[in-house]
């Protein structure tokens, strides 16, 4: 059974995350399920971009604790979005935790609803947002990044936006999206491929400089002790004991 649908309206091929047992958290087998998703849509000619969302109230709740994906493969589902050659867009209208706003960062264009609500929560489980740094530093506000990042205080689609984590919010996400999907059906592909690829530059930059030293860094982070202290913390739903 696969944790990610497909269907397509005049060459949007749409993506849904489908795994609501825990809230479309980024296990193993949905990150393998995405590659394979995301692969098939840029090898079909009849595609002209993909739409990214999800079941329930979650977008996603970040890597699953319980069956976590590598740090490799992260790095390279992120990479895999950035580098095809169609527009990714996402469309949120839930939650979004740590990870899964790897995903977000990934994605060329991304708009949520106005009750969507976002945290880099690494930190509270101690570890560090080091993977999903790499499409996220080139692409949002230094100075708030600085805030969430060290805090993982939640905060809301007004100021995802403001800080370009999301291109734009509203009340109705599908009305925000409508000009959006209409744009890159009315552009060539070629347009596209070429478009994007200069839009992307920089962000492959990041990957190629930095993704060996931020895998390391994650593989490291998440077997030490207060990683197992957050994690267990986490899970028990309790305060980690670091906590003052």
């Amino acid at each position: 059974m696969t944790l990610v649908a497909r269907t397509r309206i005049r060459g949007v091929q749409t993506l849904t995350l489908d795994s609501p047992h825990n809230r479309n958290a980024l296990s193993a087998a949905l990150v393998t399920d995405l590659a394979t998703a995301l692969t098939d849509a840029g090898e079909d000619t009849d595609v002209r971009a993909v739409l990214l969302t999800h079941t329930g109230n979650t977008f996603s709740a970040g890597a699953d604790l319980r069956d976590p994906p590598g740090p490799d493969a992260l790095v390279a589902l992120l990479r895999q979005i950035v580098e095809l050659p169609k527009p990714v867009i996402a469309r949120v209208t839930g939650h979004v935790r740590a990870g899964g706003l790897g995903l977000l960062g990934a994605c060329d264009i991304a708009a949520a609803s106005t009750t969507s609500t976002f945290a880099f929560t690494e930190v509270r489980i101690g570890v560090a947002p080091a993977v999903i740094s790499l499409p996220l530093l080139p692409r949002t506000d230094p100075r708030a990044l600085a805030r969430h990042y060290l805090t993982g205080e939640r905060f809301d689609a007004a100021e995802a936006a403001r800080t370009g984590l999301v291109t734009a919010a509203g009340d109705d996400v599908d009305a925000v999206l409508a000009p959006v999907l209409d744009g890159v059906r009315r552009a060539s592909p070629q347009g596209l491929a070429e478009t994007k690829r200069l839009l992307t530059a920089r962000v492959l930059e990041a990957f190629d400089r930095d993704a060996d030293r931020l895998t390391a860094l994650s593989a490291r982070l998440f077997t030490s002790p207060q990683a197992r202290e957050g994690m267990t913390a986490f899970l028990e739903r309790r305060d980690p004991e670091w906590v003052v």
